[in-house]
């Protein structure tokens, strides 16, 4: 967490001295300029999160330096306290006309100047929240007219093409699967931005009815088995040897969940490799789901930032940026009060790995 750093503005260096010595109990970094010029001219090696600037300086004095930094694109949204010994409505008024945005009587409250710099403080930190989240914002409305613009020209020029009078049946069946394969993309998308719209708000409720959690698995494989085989990969599946396993889940989400696990396995693993998807009873109280591949893995720098909104993670031509899937498989692993991990396989790829709760489910071992 960075230090929050004040600036103090003003031709007297004892004030400084005051100043340093009130706010001494508390983490910041300070720094001091002795006038507006200065002060302006070094901004950016400042930085600051607040500004304490005297009003009554020779050359340009207080008011001025304000108006100034005011106007200044870069610093417009750093909080200014001016400190002054005038105390007349007008004067105070005419501070506040030129962007200050508190102001401190002369002499300096220790009480007052701690609680003064830290409600500013808040300020500048909530604009900086803002403008990060307007960012994203921006950043993810980029990513997802990209990655819903791809599949959609897919389908579109797929459908242009099917107009051709002159193409066989065999290639027609051929276009039709892709349609129908970016189709399936473009569906999962739009599901995943209004779910995870959903989860976030509280409005999404857990569904839970008691399923096979192995037929939902292999539903799941059979849904990518199509898909893999267009890349020669294939979809191996390891399950206990057991007749039946009853949980007590949300099976829409878990399903979608192992969906967009086996999604990125195939996207990410090379041509004819092999992808597992295994189940683990550990005891009476957890199992686990893995979906292992054989891909560039997940460098351990980002294997917990991967489960975030937007972290793309391995970047790579022709493939969705937008990093919503893992983050909508944590938020539904979560709320099923499990946990999902990743980390690397051997000598390749990753293991991404769903511990769930038992709680209550039903074992038949025939």
């Amino acid at each position: 967490m960075n230090i929050p750093s004040v600036l103090v503005i003003d031709d007297e260096p004892n004030n400084f001295d005051v100043i340093e010595a009130l706010l001494n109990d508390q983490e910041y970094e300070l720094y001091y300029s002795a006038n507006g010029e200065e002060a302006i001219a070094n901004l950016k090696t400042y930085n600051p999160d607040v500004i304490l600037l005297d009003v009554m300086m020779p050359g340009i004095d207080g008011i001025e330096t304000c108006r100034q930094i005011k106007a200044m694109s870069k610093w417009h949204a750093v909080p200014i306290i001016m400190v002054t010994a005038l105390s007349s409505k007008s004067d105070l008024a005419n501070c506040l006309k030129t962007g200050a945005d508190d102001f401190i009587s002369k002499p300096v409250n220790g009480v007052e100047l701690r609680a003064r710099v830290k409600s500013m403080l808040r300020i500048k930190q909530q604009y900086d929240n803002l403008q990060t989240m307007l960012e994203l914002r921006e950043d993810m409305v980029n990513m997802v007219v990209h990655d819903l613009r791809n599949p959609l020209t897919i389908i579109m020029f797929g459908l242009q093409l099917l107009k051709n009078h002159n193409y066989s049946q065999e290639k027609q069946n051929r276009k039709m699967e892709k349609i129908y394969g970016a189709a399936q993309r473009l569906e999962r998308l739009i599901n995943d931005l209004l779910n995870m719209a959903l989860l976030e708000s509280g409005k999404l409720r857990l569904k839970r009815k008691k399923v096979e959690i192995i037929g939902i698995i292999q539903s799941s494989i059979s849904n990518f088995e199509a898909i893999a085989a267009q890349k020669n990969q294939s979809l191996v599946s390891q399950l206990p040897e057991i007749s039946s396993f009853i949980v007590s889940v949300d099976a829409n989400l878990i399903h979608r969940t192992i969906d967009n696990l086996l999604s990125n396995a195939i996207k990410f693993s090379p041509d004819n490799s092999q992808i597992i998807v295994s189940l683990e009873i550990i005891n009476s109280d957890i199992y686990k789901i893995k979906v292992i591949d054989s891909g560039p893995g997940v460098p351990e720098a980002i294997q917990q930032k991967i489960f975030d909104k937007y972290e793309i993670g391995t970047t790579m031509l022709d493939t969705s940026q937008i990093g919503l899937g893992l983050a909508f498989c944590k938020m539904v692993v979560e709320a099923h009060n499990g946990q999902i991990t990743v980390r690397n396989n051997q000598p390749q790829g990753a293991i991404f790995e769903i511990t769930l709760p038992i709680s209550g489910s039903l074992i038949d071992n025939g």
